[in-house]
């Protein structure tokens, strides 16, 4: 499978740059690579120095590039769903509507964007797809969102199986799914089918950030609020199991606020030598030795949470039957307790050094 490669900063410290150079750099070493830029604006073809389409085009060796465009994925996604409605339902009622007429919602965009890296990523034609989004929270969400709503599915289809209006429509589950649907389903498929298309495509895409296959840089200046602005977007990636594997500090300068991570320096890009930049960039990716989001100390009971860029009045901790909920800036994370703790209570907590410590009784 690919190897997805995103960057996340503040707004004007260098993520598109960092995204082409890196791109660029990849390329040269025998990657094959796909830079997906989401601005929709010319800008994003300016710096890149082309004009990409809606579909990859190559523009060098092992390189290519596509542009991003909400209203035509989602005329490409609604013609799926036709599809995917007229194969189960007998009569279809979508097929009058037409999706060069739809119009792009608030949010639709990060849901497109994220489908097609999906697709790409798993038609594995590229060795490392470079991802060159908004770099803020909302980047964050589109990426955790198959882990979101994996538990959303979960935590409500167990309060549907339960529900009094299912148990009394049961009987006539199967007749009417066979009177309107092509299939034929009881209301026990209802309760605990798992097995389907899109059950499947959450889980891969939990297990790609699980996995370490999708990666972020930091990307900021030495201004006190880009780098606060980047410890922010550490601490929420962590909220949402995306790795972080350095920081690329623009300018001659030090910090040492992101310890342990690695800070590379790097130069400012004068608008048409890219070879500075790339010469300076680290191997990516990188074996990068953090620590881990979330580890399970069972002779203790203990949890450590890895929260940087956090203090403790951000952190909030509350509990809800087997899982524990950590509420961090503006994020909140669900983790479910190892079945040998099940029926525990939290007993203590305590946050110190960007760790979130919880004990269990």
């Amino acid at each position: 499978m690919s190897l997805i490669v995103t960057f996340l900063g503040k707004g004007g410290t260098g993520r598109t740059i960092s995204a082409i150079a890196t791109a660029k750099k990849l390329a040269t070493e025998g990657k094959k690579v796909l830079l997906m830029g989401q601005d929709p604006t010319p800008a994003f073809g300016l710096i890149l120095g082309a004009t990409p389409t809606t579909e990859p085009q190559e523009i060098g060796a092992n390189f290519a590039v596509m542009q991003l465009n909400s209203a035509v994925l989602l005329e490409n996604s609604w013609e799926q769903v036709k599809q995917i409605e007229a194969q189960y339902l007998r009569s279809p009622i979508l097929k009058q509507v037409y999706g060069q007429e739809l119009g792009v919602l608030p949010g639709m965009d990060r849901a497109l964007a994220l489908n097609t890296i999906r697709e790409y990523y798993q038609k594995n034609q590229y060795d490392v797809i470079v991802y060159d989004g908004t770099g803020g929270i909302d980047t964050l969400r589109m990426f955790g969102l198959p882990d979101i709503l994996s538990w959303y599915f979960r935590r409500f289809r167990g309060i549907f199986a339960e529900s009094d209006i299912v148990k009394t429509l049961s009987p006539f589950v199967q007749p009417v799914s066979s009177a309107i649907l092509n299939t034929s389903w009881s209301a026990n498929d209802l309760r605990g089918n798992t097995n389907n298309p899109a059950t499947q495509m959450l889980e891969d895409g939990t297990a790609a950030l699980s996995q370490g296959k999708v990666m972020a840089y930091l990307v900021t200046t030495a201004d006190p609020v880009a780098i606060a602005t980047a410890k922010y977007l550490w601490g929420s990636a962590q909220q949402v199991g995306l790795g972080v594997g350095g920081v690329l500090l623009r300018g001659e300068t030090e910090t040492t606020e992101f310890e342990p991570l690695p800070i590379t320096s790097m130069p400012n890009y004068d608008g048409s030598n890219w070879q500075p930049l790339i010469d300076q960039l680290p191997k990516m990716p990188a074996s990068v030795d953090i620590p881990k989001a979330t580890e399970f100390i069972m002779a203790e009971r203990k949890i450590k949470v890895f929260l940087p860029g956090f203090d403790k009045k951000d952190v909030k901790l509350t509990q809800y039957g087997p899982e524990i909920t950590i509420e961090a800036g503006d994020q909140r994370r669900n983790i479910t307790l190892p079945p040998a703790w099940s029926g525990n209570s939290v007993t203590g907590a305590k946050f110190t050094n960007g760790y979130l410590e919880v004990t269990l009784g």
